[in-house]
C-alpha cells in the first residue's frame, strides 16, 4: 500500500461490571489507539482499594520469587487472564508459605549467630586462669548456669526472643530434654535476663569453689546448638528448593496475571465514567471495525454502545487539535525498514507511505558502497542468524534480521560485479569470464570477456568508467530527489494546502526548476550550449517561486497581499530562490558520497589484498596472511558497514524525508499489554 490503513474512531459506553472483559478483549488484540480525549492524564495512577491489592500481592509474589530465584515475567504472557478468586486464594497461600519460611529461615540465622559469638566468647576464656564467677564481669558474655523444668524452657525462649541464647545442656531420663539449661546474653542484657530467669524458677547450679575458666560441658552444650541450628538451615534449604521447583512456574503466572490487571486497572484510572460506566475512545482500522464491535458485543454479551466515526467527522481532527494515527500494512521485505521511517516521524494520516522506497533505496545504496560477495555473504547470514529460525542469542537482534538480509544480498550483486570476494580480486575471474562471454556471444560482440564487469579502482584505462559510475551515483541521487519531490506534491494536494504544492521550493516551482536545470546540464554535457530559451525555462519557476505567496494571496482573496510589507516580501523571495537552488545542488552533488564509499571500500580491500599477499612469502608467511585477512576482512564489516549505514540513513533523512516531511503524523500505537510481541514481529 502507498498510503496508511483508513481509520475509524470508536466511542464506547461499558458497563462497569464488563470493563475488564471489554478492556481484557482489547489489550489480547491489540488493536485500538487510545485517543487523547478518552481519559485524563496517562502518568495518573489510580487511587483504588483493588489497584492496591493488586500491587500488594505483585508485590509478595516478587519476594517469594527472588527468595526462591524464581524468573519472574515483565510483562503479561500470551496465556495470561485476569486473576479470579482462585488465583487470589493460590497467591496467599503460596507466598504465605514462603513468607513463612523465610522469617523461619531468618529467625534460625539470628539463632546461629547469637549461639556463634557465644561459642566464641567461651572458646576464648576456656584456658583463663581465673575462678568462672569472676568470668561474668570480664567478658562480653553473661552466663547463667543453672536449672529450670523443660516445660517452661520454650515459653523462657519465647520470653527473651533475641536478648539471649537458651542452651539446653544433656536429656533426661526418657530421652526428653533435661532440666540443665545454659543462658547467655550481652552484658547489657543480664538484668532483663536475670528477672526473667528468676521468674520462670531458674535455680543456679553452684560451680565448685576455685573452678577456672570455662566447664566443659557448657562449651559441648553450646557446640551441639550451633550443630543443629546448622541443620536447620540445612533443612530449610532443601525446602526452598523444593518450593522452588513446585511454585516455580506457577508464581510466574500468577505474576503475569497481576500485571495483566494492573494495566487494566490503570487504564481504568484514566477513563471517563460513574460508578456504573464508562467511557472509552480510540482509533482502530477500518477494515476490523465490524469484527471488533461483534466481538465486543459478544464479551459483553451486548451491554456495550458503540458508535464509529470517520476522521473527517471528529471536531478534533478538523481543527487540528488531534492527529489520525498511522498505520502502516506492509510485507516483510518493506516491515523491516518501518523502523527507519518512524525514527525519523511518521508521515500525517492520508499523505503517502515512503517506507517501500526507503526499503529499496536502503538496500540499493548500501549495496553500491558495500560491494563484496563474501562480506556481503556473511551479513545474509547475520541476518537469518537473527530471525526467528536462527540463533536464541542474536534474536533479541530480531528487528535487523530482514535489513541484513537485504542488505547481505545486494553487497553480493555487487561483489560479483566488481569481482571480490572478502578483498580477494581473483577468484571470480573465471565465473565473470564466463557470463561476460555468454552475453557477448549473444550480443555478437567479440574480443576477450573482461574480468570485472565494474572495475572501481582508478588505475590506467579504467578513469573514464569510474567517472561514469560517479555520474551513474548521482543520477540515483536526481531520481530519489525527484521522487521525494513528487511524494510532497500529492501530500499537499490530498491536505489541500495548494499554496505549498504549487509555489513552495519542493512544490511544482521547485521541481520544474530543478528539472529543467538538469535538462541543460546534460545539454552542454553531450555538446550542447544554453539557449534563449533556457533563460525562459528557468525564470518561469523562479517567479513562481519568488511571488507564489502574493499569487496564493491574490488567487484565494486573503487580504492584505504583502502581509508584511513590501520590503519583508522581496528579501523573503530572494532568499527563498537562493535556497532551492543552494539545496539543489547540495542535495545532487550529495550523492557522490555513494561513489566515493564504494571507491573507498575498493581500495581497503585492495590495501587488505595486497598486504596479505606481501606476507604471504615470508617466514611463517601463509599464518600471517590468513591473519590478515581474516582481521582485515572483520574490521571492514564491522567498521566500514556501520559507517556506509549512517551514510544511507544521512541519504534519505536529508536529501529524501526533507522533501515532504515538513510535518510529522502520529504512529499508531495500540493498547496492548504485551510490548515484547511488537519487537518479536518486528523482527519477524
Amino acid at each position: 500500500m502507498i498510503r496508511p490503513k483508513k481509520m475509524k474512531r470508536l466511542e464506547l459506553t461499558i458497563l462497569s461490571r464488563d470493563a475488564d472483559r471489554a478492556i481484557e478483549y482489547l489489550g489480547r488484540r491489540a488493536v485500538m489507539h487510545l485517543s487523547a480525549e478518552g481519559g485524563d492524564d496517562p502518568s495518573k495512577v489510580p487511587n483504588t482499594e483493588v489497584y492496591a491489592n493488586i500491587l500488594e500481592s505483585l508485590e509478595k509474589i516478587k519476594i517469594g520469587a527472588a527468595y526462591l530465584g524464581a524468573e519472574l515475567p515483565q510483562e503479561p504472557e500470551e496465556s495470561s487472564h485476569l486473576p479470579g478468586d482462585t488465583e487470589k486464594a493460590l497467591t496467599a497461600e503460596i507466598t504465605g508459605h514462603i513468607l513463612a519460611l523465610i522469617k523461619r529461615e531468618n529467625d534460625e540465622k539470628e539463632e546461629k549467630r547469637k549461639v556463634e559469638e557465644a561459642l566464641n566468647e567461651s572458646r576464648a576464656f576456656s584456658n583463663l586462669n581465673a575462678p568462672f564467677s569472676e568470668l561474668d564481669q570480664l567478658s562480653y558474655l553473661t552466663l547463667r548456669l543453672g536449672r529450670l523444668d523443660f516445660k517452661r524452657q520454650a515459653e523462657l525462649k519465647r520470653s527473651l526472643a533475641d536478648r539471649a541464647v537458651i542452651i539446653p545442656l544433656g536429656q533426661g531420663p526418657g530421652g526428653e530434654g533435661g532440666d540443665r539449661v545454659l543462658a547467655a546474653a550481652s552484658r547489657k542484657g543480664r538484668f532483663a535476663l536475670d528477672s526473667e530467669l528468676k521468674r520462670q524458677g531458674f535455680s543456679p547450679i553452684a560451680i565448685p569453689e576455685g573452678y577456672k575458666g570455662i566447664p566443659r560441658e557448657l562449651l559441648a552444650g553450646l557446640e551441639d546448638r550451633l550443630e543443629e541450628a546448622e541443620q536447620e538451615l540445612a533443612d530449610i534449604a532443601a525446602t526452598r528448593q523444593g518450593l522452588a521447583a513446585d511454585y516455580g512456574k506457577t508464581l510466574a503466572g500468577l505474576a503475569a496475571s497481576y500485571l495483566m490487571a494492573a494495566q487494566v486497572e490503570l487504564l481504568k484510572g484514566r477513563l471517563r465514567g460513574t460508578r456504573s460506566v464508562y467511557a472509552l475512545s480510540g482509533w482502530v482500522p477500518a477494515d476490523i471495525v465490524e469484527t471488533l464491535v461483534a466481538d465486543l458485543e459478544r464479551c459483553t454479551e451486548g451491554r456495550v454502545a458503540i458508535q464509529a466515526f470517520d476522521p473527517g467527522e471528529i471536531a478534533q481532527v478538523k481543527e487540528g487539535r488531534e492527529k489520525v494515527p498511522v498505520s502502516l500494512s506492509h510485507g516483510p521485505f518493506v516491515r523491516g525498514f518501518e523502523r527507519v521511517v518512524f525514527s525519523y516521524g511518521a508521515p500525517l494520516y492520508g499523505t503517502i507511505d515512503p517506507t517501500p522506497l526507503v526499503a529499496f533505496f536502503f538496500t540499493v545504496l548500501f549495496g553500491i558502497m558495500f560491494g563484496d560477495l563474501g562480506q556481503g555473504l556473511v551479513l545474509l547470514l547475520l541476518g537469518v542468524l537473527t530471525g526467528k529460525r536462527g540463533s536464541r542469542v542474536l534474536k533479541k537482534f530480531g528487528r535487523y534480521s530482514v535489513p541484513l538480509i537485504s542488505v547481505g544480498i545486494s553487497s553480493m550483486v555487487m561483489g560479483f560485479l566488481n569481482g571480490e570476494v572478502f578483498t580477494h580480486g581473483d577468484l571470480l575471474i573465471a565465473p565473470t569470464r564466463a557470463v561476460t562471454g555468454f552475453f557477448m556471444r549473444i550480443a555478437g560482440i567479440s574480443g576477450e570477456p573482461p574480468d570485472r564487469i565494474l572495475h572501481l579502482m582508478p588505475e590506467k584505462g579504467n578513469i573514464e568508467k569510474l567517472f561514469y559510475f560517479f555520474g551513474f551515483t548521482i543520477a540515483v541521487g536526481v531520481v530519489l530527489n525527484s521522487l521525494g519531490l513528487l511524494v510532497n506534491i500529492i501530500n499537499q494536494c490530498s491536505l489541500k494546502k495548494y499554496e505549498k504544492a504549487f509555489f513552495s521550493k519542493t512544490g511544482i516551482a521547485g521541481t520544474l526548476l530543478f528539472w529543467y536545470a538538469l535538462f541543460i546540464a546534460l545539454r552542454i554535457l553531450s555538446g550542447g550550449r544554453f539557449l534563449w530559451f533556457d533563460l525562459v525555462g528557468l525564470l518561469v519557476p523562479v517567479f513562481g517561486i519568488f511571488f507564489g505567496p502574493l499569487i496564493w494571496r491574490l488567487v484565494s482573496g486573503e487580504r492584505p497581499l504583502l502581509e508584511h510589507g513590501f520590503m519583508v516580501f522581496v528579501m523573503e523571495g530572494f532568499v527563498e530562490v537562493l535556497e532551492t537552488a543552494s539545496t539543489y545542488i547540495s542535495n545532487t552533488v550529495s550523492f557522490l558520497r555513494v561513489g566515493a564509499f564504494a571507491l573507498s571500500h575498493a581500495v581497503l580491500s585492495f590495501i587488505v589484498f595486497t598486504l596479505s599477499g606481501m606476507v604471504s612469502r615470508i617466514a611463517a608467511g601463509p599464518l600471517f596472511s590468513a591473519i590478515i585477512m581474516i582481521a582485515g576482512n572483520a574490521v571492514i564489516i564491522i567498521l566500514e558497514g556501520m559507517i556506509v549505514a549512517i551514510q544511507v540513513i544521512r541519504l534519505q533523512y536529508y536529501e529524501f524525508f526533507s522533501k515532504f516531511f515538513t510535518e510529522t503524523g502520529v504512529e499508531f500505537s495500540p493498547f496492548r499489554f504485551r510490548k515484547r510481541a511488537v519487537e518479536d514481529s518486528a523482527g519477524g
